[in-house]
């Protein structure tokens, strides 16, 4: 009998080397680790891949460490090991706020902080985050290793500069300096899909990251700016408001979206004074 899944490829590399081999040699390739959002597309008949790489098994891209001032991230990293690690909690506290925002523990078990880079949504948890925290992502192929700041890395919609003979293998984050804060806005509070997802840090110079209010994560560099410049609040919010550009959909309208990444401005800036 023929299944949904009956006409599909899945290529086990025994290593990252032979991962990458396979991209280059054998694709295109669809890399799947945890498949908390794989799988989804699967059931829906969403998704147009058919041959895919399973990389689940690859321990050089799992891993929490420190080198120096940089705390890097293996992209097989799970959202449970986020919220256990010492280092994170330390370092990137926002970060493990977010991951405890993530699903339920077993998605929490699974799912990976690359898959949720590679699956690229606006209203992805992690990626406000990086956003503010001007982390970088290790891009490698066969014969290279490159590094793309975060806030590059996305072309649009759920597109990125990853090339298809590159895999995400790690995360890299500077010391993040001054507070950290994270709010995620959803119809439950927990297991739902962001409204509105915001990650800022307030320094000398604050950055302010949003998600589900554009195509892609975005940094809020004007709101940023008029606050750097002390402009007071109110100033701050109406501009932030004039710069991003949700939609309505299912879940929220536009204009809800816009009051919510408002107030939401609002209380970082309290909360961190």
């Amino acid at each position: 009998m023929r299944s949904a899944i009956s006409p599909l490829v899945l290529l086990q590399p025994r290593s990252l080397r032979e991962a990458l081999r396979m991209l280059r040699d054998e694709g295109p390739l669809s890399p799947l680790a945890g498949c908390t959002d794989l799988y989804v597309g699967l059931n829906f008949g969403a998704l147009a891949d058919r041959r895919f790489l399973n990389i689940w098994g690859l321990d050089e891209l799992r891993g929490i460490d420190t080198r120096g001032d940089v705390l890097r991230i293996g992209a097989l990293t799970t959202y449970s090991e986020i919220i256990r690690s010492a280092r994170v909690r330390r370092r990137l506290p926002m970060l493990a706020a977010a991951a405890r925002e993530i699903g339920a523990v077993q998605v929490q078990n699974r799912g990976t902080i690359g898959g949720n880079i590679a699956n690229g949504s606006p209203a992805g948890d992690t990626l406000p985050v990086l956003a503010a925290a001007e982390a970088l992502v290790e891009l490698r192929g066969a014969d290279w290793t490159r590094k793309v700041p975060f806030t590059g890395f996305y072309t649009g919609y759920r597109a990125s500069v990853r090339r298809p003979d590159e895999l995400i293998t790690a995360i890299e984050v500077p010391r993040v300096h001054g507070a950290q804060w994270f709010r995620k806005v959803g119809t439950r509070a927990a297991q739902s899909i962001s409204k509105v997802v915001m990650a800022a840090v307030r320094d000398g110079r604050p950055r302010i990251a949003l998600g589900s209010v554009a195509p892609t994560v975005v940094r809020a560099r004007r709101a940023e700016d008029a606050l750097a410049a002390g402009a007071a609040i109110a100033e701050a919010q109406r501009i932030l408001q004039e710069e991003i550009s949700p939609i309505d959909d299912i879940r929220s309208t536009a204009a809800y979206r816009r009051e919510v990444a408002s107030r939401l401005l609002a209380q970082f800036w309290a909360a961190t004074r």
